[in-house]
């Protein structure tokens, strides 16, 4: 599942990458730029010329939108995935990897950064006190990732609205930001076509497969309520999200409710210490599941942790997994 259809990918950032002409980004002195983040209005007084990121899909996101010349470095373990066949290689090869844990107060200044692009539990946390709040107080600007946007219902849930609709939402945000809109739109007319080819052959209502997305955790699975993106990429692939009515974005489960709703598919998130395979064989094994559909039929998918997280990559997962799910509902 790691080795990625880079041609596809080619065609989802036709106006980015892959030997694609782009417009120039915008003069670093223009004026300030006001943005909708989180619900909040952020101005910026000035264009961000040495940009530090968290996170492989934050990172992708800059990539995707030419920008690599605006970073001062990226933030991300080495366990989130291979990038050696992305369509952004070239974007890993040019920008400094400051850190392969997470940023920090100490390493976004090293960089004399002048932005900071990350996310609630992609980067920003209360507990190590890195925050938007702090980098202002350092003269720093911050811009939240929308799918991490905290929602009020509880004290850490999070996400506001539709996963993919978050994505769009941060390119349209970064495009007018960097002045690349033109570069922003096509990628994400490109990303509404591709998902929409995959909705138009999906299975019909009545056979739509239920699926579970399995992050981590054996006493308790950690997977994606309504707000993360697997919610939308398994709803446009032709299946129903087990967890939908969970209103928050990635949090955690008793295995007596996935018991409960027995998924017809487990798809795997693929990263860390633990591999995707590892992670199958104890999903076939756990004596809880052995009655699941799922795990009586062995119907387990992998994506990587890219895929799932908000990125660019999000429309090729619905695509893939998209194709996965059209057979389970033809052989059901």
């Amino acid at each position: 599942m790691r080795k990625l259809l880079v041609a596809a990918l080619c065609v989802a950032v036709t106006a980015t990458g892959c030997g694609a002409s782009v417009e120039p980004a915008t003069d670093a002195k223009s004026a300030a730029v006001t943005l909708t983040n989180c619900g909040r209005k952020v101005t910026f007084d000035k264009v961000p010329e040495r940009v530090v990121t968290n996170d492989v899909g934050i990172t992708e996101l800059m990539f995707a939108l030419g920008l690599e010349d605006r970073m001062a470095g990226f933030a991300m373990p080495d366990d989130k995935g291979d990038l050696t066949g992305v369509p952004w290689k070239d974007g890993y090869d040019e920008v400094k990897w400051l850190s392969r844990d997470q940023l920090t107060k100490e390493n976004v200044l090293d960089a004399r950064a002048d932005f900071v692009f990350a996310g609630w539990n992609y980067g920003f946390r209360e507990d190590s006190g890195f925050t938007p709040e702090a980098l202002k107080k350092l003269g720093i600007p911050s811009y939240v990732l929308t799918e991490s946007c905290h929602n009020g219902r509880t004290e850490t849930s999070r996400g506001i609205m539709p996963p993919l609709d978050a994505l769009y939402a941060d390119l349209t945000n970064l495009g007018k930001l960097f002045g690349v809109e033109k570069r922003a739109a096509a990628l994400i007319a490109d990303f509404k076509k591709q998902v929409a080819e995959v909705r138009a052959q999906a299975p019909k209502a009545a056979d739509r497969p239920k699926v579970f997305l399995y992050d981590s955790g054996q006493d308790q699975p950690f997977t994606s309520g309504r707000y993360a993106a697997p919610e939308q990429i398994i709803s446009e692939a032709g299946g129903t999200n087990v967890m939908h009515d969970v209103q928050d974005s990635w949090t955690t489960v008793g295995w007596e409710s996935v018991v409960q709703r027995d998924p017809d598919v487990i798809v795997i998130c693929d990263y860390g210490d633990v591999s995707a395979e590892q992670k199958k064989k104890f999903l076939l094994s756990y004596a809880p599941l052995r009655n699941v559909s799922a795990v009586k039929h062995k119907r387990i998918f992998v994506l990587d942790y890219v895929d799932l997280v908000e990125s660019p990559r999000n429309p090729s997962a619905v695509a893939r997994l998209g194709a996965y799910l059209r057979t389970v509902a033809e052989e059901r």
